[in-house]
């Protein structure tokens, strides 16, 4: 009698980006969110800028030591977390507004990156064309997420619900976008799969 193993799942990307379905949602909101973040979007300006000079310190720093140094490493995962909260509710997944804070926990999004111990030190010059198959692709699932947010706006606005299943599509699209992100932006060396989960 033979045991067939069972084959090998497949190992998680070391990215994780979630957001927790909601029941039901205001169907007046989605007409002022992108007002609301207007706040939110001048600290992020602000924060992008200083995490831009952090990714020219990061390259260099992994060019010579293959470290992305933790500190640095943490704040741009940081400003990433503050700025998938503040997306997740314009993009209208939530109701609830977004802390003005990059602390995890504090909103119904999961936002992680895993610290790499060590980084290829030739990768990063090269990773921008790696991402190319991704960005042409992504281009084309944007585009179909523009229409997915008419849909939805209109079944927010009558039945106070984002319909489950482009729900799950178009947080799986910002998760593929966010680990093509992390790929390029150096957080990562593994090259993101070409998926939705």
């Amino acid at each position: 009698m033979s045991v067939e193993a069972a084959p090998a799942a497949a190992p998680e990307y070391p990215l994780r980006y979630e957001v927790e379905y909601p029941e039901e949602l205001s169907r007046w909101l989605i007409f002022v969110k992108w007002l609301l973040v207007i706040p939110h979007f001048i600290i992020l300006y602000a924060l992008g800028v200083a995490d831009s000079v952090i990714g020219i310190i990061a390259f260099f720093a992994i060019l010579f030591t293959k470290r992305y140094p933790r500190g640095l490493f943490d704040f741009a995962v940081n400003v990433n977390r503050w700025s998938a909260n503040v997306m997740a509710y314009l993009m209208l997944f939530r109701d609830e507004y977004p802390p003005f804070s990059w602390e995890p926990g504090q909103y119904a999004v999961t936002y992680e990156v895993d610290y790499p111990e060590e980084l290829s030190r030739w990768l990063p010059l090269i990773k921008w064309l790696l991402a190319i198959p991704h960005y042409i692709v992504l281009l084309f699932l944007f585009i179909a997420v523009y229409f997915v947010y008419i849909i939805a706006f209109f079944a927010i606005l009558f039945s106070k619900r984002f319909p489950h299943g482009l729900f799950d599509f178009t947080v799986g699209i910002h998760r593929w976008n966010y680990r093509v992100n992390a790929y390029i932006y150096l957080l990562r060396d593994e090259y993101p799969p070409f998926s939705l989960r």
